[in-house]
């Protein structure tokens, strides 16, 4: 499948700058086919290694009923923006990427995904390991798979 490009190519940020993004920002939106068609965007914490997105969540729920039926997602960051002195608007940069999405089963994986969303969003002297160990088997880890990343700088005047 081919992508659409972006139809304002003096905004687009390159792969570098969209990485740098998903790698420092802390939550996006998730979107999925939901029930009866209708788009079901959802607010999650991720972490991005190795090309892809890894995000943690329940073992049952409309999300995962979603991605069972269509694993076609997208998902949506923004970064805080600046407002620059004299100015009333917003600056700020999104990225979007769209790619494939599925459930980890190999648990030396799930572990490892675990492990780096700890390191992102637990404070330093927690004791993630532990932790993994209490939750390990009440957690579903899913992997999107990147096929298209875009980024843009907006200015909203």
């Amino acid at each position: 499948m081919s992508f659409r490009e972006m139809r304002r190519h003096a905004q687009a940020l390159d792969r570098s700058t969209c990485e740098q993004i998903l790698t420092t920002e802390p939550r996006g939106v998730l979107s999925v086919s939901g029930d009866g068609g209708y788009p079901y965007g959802v607010p999650l914490n991720f972490v991005y290694d190795d090309g892809a997105l890894w995000f943690h969540c329940a073992p049952v729920g409309h999300k995962l009923d979603a991605i069972d039926a269509c694993d076609k997602a997208s998902f949506c960051v923004l970064d805080e923006g600046v407002r620059h002195e004299g100015e009333w608007w917003l600056c700020f940069n999104s990225v979007i990427a769209f790619g494939t999405i599925g459930r980890v089963q190999d648990e030396r994986t799930k572990r490892r995904a675990l492990t780096l969303l700890a390191q992102k969003y637990f404070p330093t002297d927690y004791d993630v390991e532990s932790d993994i160990a209490r939750n390990f088997d009440r957690v579903t880890i899913l992997r999107m798979n990147i096929n298209h990343l875009s980024g843009k700088a907006v200015r909203e005047k």
